[in-house]
């Protein structure tokens, strides 16, 4: 290491290989997961019971779901994030090598991701059980349809849900190409053309699913949702009920034969 290079910024010293796990965060596992649950989300247009069974398939990990959050959705969010951050506090040119990102797409590239961020952590301590001390945590697992749908029935808080949406898709639609070019996918201006195309289908894609759940949430009759919800919940229920009757006359020992 040269005198100069050890009076540099962290980042800046080793910013070959944090810009790469950086937009490696955000394709896997943070984007993988924005994809999955849009599209969960979408579920909702198919009724009560298609959302629920998807909630409930998510949480049938039982134990194992708090772990595969953190260690999977909420510490690679919070590291994409945290270097997000240093990026745009450090003014190092995150793209300003490549020559064909214009200055608009990469000040809507930053400004979008900072909305993101204050928008999940919003929608985290909204819905999610960590949102309970501060009075949130509001979605419930075995009534998604209804939970959600009630805390979307104010219209300031569906128009900040459609504004976060729309930033936090975009963010990863153009985060997909410029993760191409960190990483030498494409270089040509057509390969660029290309990936341009293939990441504004993405977001037009994914904005038309979160969209559609946010529209099919407007459109939910709680009461009726609630009805097949609790019905659901009974024959969950039961069917654990006789499972667990079931496994323990399995295991319940012989009793020997009387001479």
């Amino acid at each position: 290491m040269t005198a100069n290079e050890s009076h540099q910024p962290f980042l800046a010293r080793h910013q070959f290989l944090i810009y790469r796990l950086f937009s490696l965060a955000g394709l896997v596992p943070v984007g993988a997961f924005l994809v999955v649950h849009l599209l969960t989300n979408a579920s909702v247009l198919g009724g009560a019971k298609s959302f629920q069974d998807r909630v409930d398939l998510i949480h049938s990990l039982g134990p194992l779901l708090v772990p595969i959050e953190w260690a999977f959705i909420f510490l690679p969010m919070l590291f994409h994030a945290a270097v997000g951050f240093l990026i745009i506090a450090s003014g190092l040119p995150n793209v300003g090598s490549y020559a064909y990102v214009g200055n608009v797409r990469y000040a809507m590239q930053r400004a979008t991701g900072m909305i993101a961020f204050v928008f999940i952590i919003a929608h985290v301590l909204q819905l999610h059980w960590l949102g309970r001390p501060f009075g949130g945590g509001h979605f419930d697992p075995h009534h998604a349809t209804s939970s959600a749908a009630e805390n979307l029935r104010s219209l300031p808080v569906t128009l900040l849900y459609v504004v976060g949406l729309l930033s936090t898709v975009f963010h990863f639609a153009n985060g997909l190409w410029t993760l191409g070019i960190t990483w030498g996918l494409w270089t040509s201006p057509a390969a660029m053309r290309r990936a341009n195309w293939i990441s504004v289908a993405v977001g037009v894609l994914l904005a038309a699913a979160g969209l559609g759940a946010i529209g099919g949430l407007q459109g939910v009759n709680i009461k009726d949702a609630v009805k097949v919800e609790d019905q659901m919940l009974r024959r969950a229920r039961l069917d654990d009920d006789t499972n667990h009757a079931t496994t323990s006359t399995a295991l319940a020992p012989v009793s020997a034969a009387q001479p």
